[in-house]
């Protein structure tokens, strides 16, 4: 597999041409392994977004009118042609944002899977007839496309959000702008190369590359912006939801996560420990559905802590390109400093360290903590790298009650034979998704994907997107 990076400056996609940034202006695109230069991109302004949102607007009106065979055959092209891109995407998850060969190879196959199951609701955008009391009218609802939809995607599951997000917009006869992360930049143009290339019509589909802080608010505020997805923390969730109230802009908001996990006496330690793993250190822990609480019955948990221990100890740092690899480093300076901070504070208070705890250049070893207390930042806020904290419990009551002493509701899941807890805990967990002997990090094309509380608004998926990026309309005809 070639590992070079040929591209060395990125543009803007806006109305089906590529364009650099109004003003010229570019930014860095680093590789976070070693904080080396991966690639230019053009540094989006409130020109260039105002741009984007208007290439959308023009094409809308034609796009809408688009039959559902030619957005289907639009979007099965995309996934053709991602299939003949396989190793150029690959290595963008590896080197633009650190993706383990493994974990880019299962977020390849889950983007075709969300470029599939996209094409597969463009015919089933419909209404219904409604009974009506006046004699000889009939009474029906037909469902339209919103308009401009804006995308804001993060940078740890960029194809699978990009893929996802724009293809069900599309899908239902939307127009895009899409505003990826600054720290994958690269990964979105290489989609906007495919949908263009696929033959979507030119200004159904943008991007603008930037910093979201500098332009975020000239897309989520802009007054011909009707949708407004959002993919990140939950502190900027706030913002953007704040600012949709203002100009009554629906959204869907997927923010952050402290999922958790309940490990009852009667499980299986052999089938949780490595499922238990896969939650929590799969990205290095990047992911707002890893689970960072563990709740472990007390018969279990010191063979538990021991058991998960060992295995974290043994989890792959080397080469990103080994199938064997698992950690990934972490993003940003500012992100290892903050995972570094919520390690050290949970020391100085009193936290043991079971497993890792240590730093291997820009990778954070698999680290478990035991003894956390409230008083510790680690125990309430969202680490986001390969972090989680392990705490014992007397009873299944005292699971559930810990589970849901959260601000978060976003993943959770419980380890037990039995059907009734399992069933219990699936009804009263405060969580907007629950796995039953299975682990938090899980997602389809088709799910309800979201969160509750600090988690989120509404959710993903195909008919959820269905619903909210379209808008129902009510006609009657008197006969």
């Amino acid at each position: 597999m070639d590992t070079k990076t040929t591209i060395t400056s990125l543009q803007h996609f806006i109305g089906g041409a590529w364009v650099d940034a109004e003003d010229g202006a570019t930014f860095e695109d680093l590789n976070p392994l070693d904080d080396r230069l991966y690639t230019l991109a053009a540094k989006g302004s409130s020109a260039d977004m105002r741009k984007a949102v208007g290439a959308a607007k023009e094409a809308f009106p034609g796009y809408k009118k688009t039959l559902p065979k030619e957005r289907e055959l639009w979007l099965l092209r995309v996934a053709e042609i991602m299939e003949q891109r396989k190793d150029e995407l690959i290595n963008c998850l590896v080197d633009e944002i650190g993706s383990p060969f493994q974990k880019a190879m299962f977020e390849f196959d889950k983007g075709l899977t969300m470029i599939r199951a996209a094409a597969g609701i463009c015919r089933n955008v419909r209404g219904e007839t409604i009974p009506s009391d006046a004699p000889g009218k009939f009474s029906m609802s037909i469902r339209e496309p919103l308009g401009v939809v804006a995308v804001i995607t993060p940078f740890n599951v960029p194809l699978i959000k990009t893929t996802r997000l724009v293809a069900n917009a599309l899908a239902v006869g939307n127009t895009v702008v899409h505003l990826p992360s600054e720290m994958a930049p690269h990964l979105t143009v290489l989609f906007a190369e495919i949908v263009a290339e696929a033959g979507f019509p030119p200004g159904a589909y943008n991007v603008v590359t930037g910093f979201g802080h500098e332009i975020g608010d000239d897309l989520t505020g802009h007054k011909d912006v009707d949708f407004v997805t959002f993919t990140g923390s939950s502190v900027v969730g706030q913002h953007i939801n704040e600012i949709c109230a203002k100009n009554k802009t629906p959204n869907t908001l997927e923010l952050g996560g402290k999922s958790p996990t309940v490990i009852l006496a009667d499980a299986d330690l052999n089938e949780v420990v490595p499922l238990a793993a896969r939650s929590i250190y799969m990205f290095a822990g990047q992911a707002c559905i890893g689970s960072s609480r563990f709740y472990v019955e007390r018969p279990l948990y010191d063979e538990f802590v021991e058991r998960f221990s060992m295995v974290a100890t043994k989890i792959g740092m080397g080469d990103l390109r080994d199938p064997k690899t698992v950690i990934a480093p972490i993003i940003s300076e500012r992100q290892r400093k903050r995972v570094a901070d919520h390690i050290q504070d949970a020391v100085a208070k009193g936290a043991n360290i079971v497993a890792g705890g240590n730093w291997e250049g820009n990778r954070c070893q698999a680290t478990l903590l035991t003894d956390v207390t409230e008083e510790m930042t680690v125990c309430k806020s969202e680490t986001f790298g390969p972090v989680s904290s392990i705490y014992p419990i007397d009873s299944y009551e005292e699971g559930l009650e810990k589970a849901n002493d959260s601000e978060y509701g976003l993943s959770s899941a419980i380890f037990t034979k039995d059907i009734n807890k399992a069933f219990h805990f699936a009804q009263n967990i405060g969580a907007g998704m629950c796995h039953i002997n299975g682990p938090t990090i899980h997602d389809e094309a088709h799910v309800p994907f979201g969160g509750n509380g600090e988690s989120g608004v509404g959710r993903e998926g195909t008919d959820a997107d269905m619903e909210a990026m379209t808008e129902l309309k009510w006609v009657t005809v008197q006969l």
